[in-house]
């Protein structure tokens, strides 16, 4: 059976266009400063709760925050605060974790060649995140990029959010494409489970927090760099 032809391509953003324990890591240790008003007792339940080693500034690989969204952790995060209302809460992080995280953004190195060279083909290109579309925005205007994307997709965008499909045929929907022709990269098992409930190419990059070895049962296949996966949907295409 011949396969659709590549048209799309649809990324994750953190792990995949951005490092993400470099970006993260110090916006949590502010956030959790600033949530905690210096308490160190009550900055370390929230780290906790979190999978965050607070000196560190570092995600545990398996914290819900890896893959998830803010909302994910925000019950946990009102209650140590003593906080009655969760959703106020959540709402209010992610008003303000995207501009907080702008001083920390960290790119891969080759995010803009891999973005150039896939204007050379011609491709569409789009970002499906499990962070808030604002904060999504707000990153990628900052990296001056916002532009390569006819979309720009967060967990609060009304797709739902990853491993749910939501994004991805949001994404096919909007622009009239077929999923068989778009790829979703990504770095966590909740992007390979997403691109293939929607029926789109799944290819998976281990520049996030998790390895190849978990990553290669639920993808098309695995590449270790953003290069990588361009050379990768370049020979796809060619083929």
């Amino acid at each position: 059976m011949t396969m659709a032809a590549i048209e799309a391509v649809l990324f994750d953003k953190d792990g995949t266009l951005i490092d993400f324990q470099g970006t993260w890591g110090p916006t949590f240790h502010v956030l959790m400063s600033e949530l905690s008003g210096g308490d160190m007792a009550i900055a370390e339940r929230l780290a906790e709760a979190a999978g965050f080693d607070l000196p560190a500034r570092r995600f545990a690989p398996d914290s819900v925050l890896v893959a998830g969204s803010n909302d994910d952790i925000v019950d946990a995060f009102a209650e140590i605060l003593g906080l009655p209302d969760p959703r106020a809460l959540a709402d209010d992080i992610n008003a303000r974790i995207g501009d907080m995280s702008l001083p920390y953004l960290s790119p891969f190195d080759d995010l803009i060649p891999m973005l150039d060279r896939l204007a050379v083909h011609g491709l569409v290109l789009g970002v499906a995140t499990n962070d808030s579309e604002a904060s999504a925005r707000a990153q990628l205007a900052a990296m001056g990029v916002s532009d390569r994307f006819s979309a720009i997709i967060g967990f609060d965008s009304g797709h739902g959010a990853k491993p749910g499909p939501g994004m991805v045929t949001g994404f096919c929907e909007a622009l009239a494409l077929d999923p068989a022709s778009v790829v979703m990269v990504g770095d966590s098992v909740h992007d390979m489970h997403a691109g293939r409930a929607a029926g789109a190419r799944t290819l998976a990059v281990t520049t996030g927090t998790v390895g190849a070895e978990v990553l290669a049962p639920h993808a098309d296949h695995v590449a270790t760099s953003l290069s990588e996966a361009l050379a990768w949907i370049e020979a796809q295409r060619a083929g």
